[in-house]
């Protein structure tokens, strides 16, 4: 079990205390107004009230010894987020990832030590405009030059042995596993038969994934 803190306990923040402690870790969830730990406390290891550009009081916490700390300090208070992120390289904290709210923040970010940088209102609007495109593409994430996406199986491919569709060779992606009535498959037989209603897990180029699901 690793050790996390996240400070800023908006409702971004506490998404993200509450997934880590859902996932078993140790979560210590930091903010400067007290409703806001009263409403994540039942679910966290610990919360502590701190100022954490108060140099002195974040010093006393240790967080160093964190495996990550994950600053979510809201959009109100970009200032607050740069010189908490700033204090915590100086601690030595060994993982930062921060929350940005457009490019030139998370440049300021990126420079003054933070590991890595996300904008979660950008990745659900790009998540939300890929699903609206492309309503057969289930989900997908990307994975540096490639994606990892559920597809609902083309009509042309149900009552098709897998080895006979030659995913690799024709359409240039690989099948990782194949989700029927609520269970998942993973690395299914080439013996495999497609079924109507089954979803392919696909690893591959966006573009080749795109391809495939528009033969839905």
């Amino acid at each position: 079990m690793a050790e996390f803190a996240v400070i800023g306990l908006g409702r971004f923040g506490r998404a993200v205390a509450r997934n880590l402690a859902l996932e078993k870790q140790s979560v210590l969830a930091i903010d400067r107004l007290p409703d806001r730990l009263e409403r994540i406390a039942p679910e966290v290891d610990a919360v502590i009230k701190v100022d954490t550009t108060d140099e002195a009081a974040l010093s006393a916490l240790h967080l160093e010894r964190m495996e990550c700390v994950v600053v979510a300090i809201g959009s109100r208070a970009t200032e607050a987020s740069i010189l908490t992120v700033a204090l915590l390289r100086e601690l030595a904290v060994p993982r930062i990832v921060a929350r940005a709210f457009d490019e030139r923040h998370a440049r300021l970010l990126l420079t003054i030590g933070a590991s890595e940088v996300l904008n979660p209102e950008d990745e659900i609007g790009r998540r939300l405009a890929q699903r609206l495109a492309y309503p057969e593409i289930h989900d997908q994430i990307r994975l540096g030059d490639a994606v990892l996406a559920e597809v609902e199986t083309p009509e042309a491919f149900v009552g098709t042995v897998l080895r006979d569709l030659e995913l690799p060779e024709r359409y240039a992606v690989s099948l990782l596993a194949i989700r029927r009535q609520g269970a998942t498959q993973i690395n299914p037989p080439p013996d495999s038969t497609v079924e109507s209603g089954d979803v392919l897990v696909l690893l591959g180029g966006s573009e080749a994934v795109r391809r495939l699901a528009e033969l839905t």
